[in-house]
C-alpha cells in the first residue's frame, strides 16, 4: 500500500507567491511600470525572466535574494503537515509540481529542512549564470491548450505515473493538493479513487465547483482544506484503512 502525494507550492506549501516575494528585492520593492506591464497571459516564464535581469542589473546578487526568500511564511499547518509526512515515507511518496522554479523551491525546502520530505521536484528550471543573474527556463513544451506554455502539470503527473509503473510502483491513490486554476488539468486527470484537495476559497475550488454546477463534475473525490492539518488528518484516516 503507497500512496502519491502531489503538492502545489506558491499559495499551497508556502503562503505567498514566491514569484512576487522576489520583488522585496529589487529597489524601492517594486518594479517599474513598463516591467510589471510587459506580462502576457500564459508566458509568466518569461515575464520572470525579465524581473531576474532588472534585480541583476541593479546589483541584487544570490545570497540577498537567498535571505528574502527564506523569509516567506509556510501556509498555516503546513510545517505539521510536512513533518509528519517526512516520519511516514515509507507509505507516502511525495513530488511537487510548480510554476515556480528550482532555485527558490530549494532554497525555501532546505532552509526548513524539508527537502527530503519529497521524492521529486517538477518545476521550472533556474540557475545563476556567471554574470551573477538569475536565469529561468520554461519546463517543458506540451500541447495542452488549457495549460501556460511553459507547464503542464497533467502531462507532468502522467509521464511521472508511467515511469514509476515501469519501475514496478503503483499507487493505492494519488492526492493532489493545490490552490490554482493550472491545478484544474492535472485534477481532471484523476480516477475515481483518487482525491483532490484544493484549497478553500482559492481558484482550484471555484473551477472543481463549476464544473459541479455543470453537470460535468471531476472524476475523484473532493476534499477541502484551509490548513495543513486537514490534509495531516485526511492522511492520518487514509493510514488505518
Amino acid at each position: 500500500m503507497k500512496f502519491l502525494l502531489v503538492f502545489d507550492f506558491d499559495h499551497t506549501i508556502i503562503d505567498e507567491n514566491s514569484d512576487t516575494w522576489i520583488v522585496k528585492c529589487a529597489p524601492e520593492k517594486k518594479l517599474p511600470n513598463g516591467l510589471r506591464n510587459s506580462y502576457r497571459p500564459g508566458h509568466w516564464t518569461e515575464y520572470m525572466g525579465r524581473v531576474f535581469v532588472y534585480l541583476g542589473d541593479n546589483g541584487i546578487k544570490e545570497d540577498e535574494m537567498e535571505r528574502t526568500m527564506t523569509t516567506i511564511p509556510f501556509t498555516a499547518g503546513m510545517v505539521d503537515l510536512l513533518g509528519f509526512i517526512g516520519e511516514n515515507k515509507e507509505l507516502f511518496d511525495c513530488i511537487i509540481v510548480s510554476d515556480s522554479n528550482t532555485v527558490f523551491i530549494d532554497w525555501i525546502l532546505k532552509a526548513a529542512g524539508f527537502h527530503k520530505v519529497f521524492d521529486e521536484v517538477f518545476t521550472n528550471p533556474a540557475a545563476f549564470g556567471s554574470t551573477g543573474y538569475l536565469t529561468v527556463q520554461n519546463f517543458h513544451a506540451h500541447r495542452c491548450a488549457q495549460c501556460p506554455k511553459n507547464l503542464c502539470k497533467r502531462k507532468v503527473l502522467k509521464e511521472f505515473l508511467d515511469k514509476q509503473l515501469e519501475r514496478g510502483v503503483s499507487y493505492t491513490q494519488i492526492v493532489y493538493i493545490g490552490d490554482g486554476g493550472n491545478d484544474l488539468c492535472p485534477v481532471m486527470f484523476l480516477k475515481k479513487d483518487d482525491i483532490a484537495m484544493p484549497r478553500q476559497g482559492y481558484t482550484l475550488e471555484k473551477k472543481i465547483s463549476q464544473l459541479a454546477q455543470d453537470l460535468s463534475p471531476v472524476e475523484c473525490s473532493v476534499l477541502v482544506w484551509s490548513s495543513g492539518i486537514d490534509i495531516m488528518s485526511y492522511l492520518k484516516l487514509l493510514m488505518k484503512e
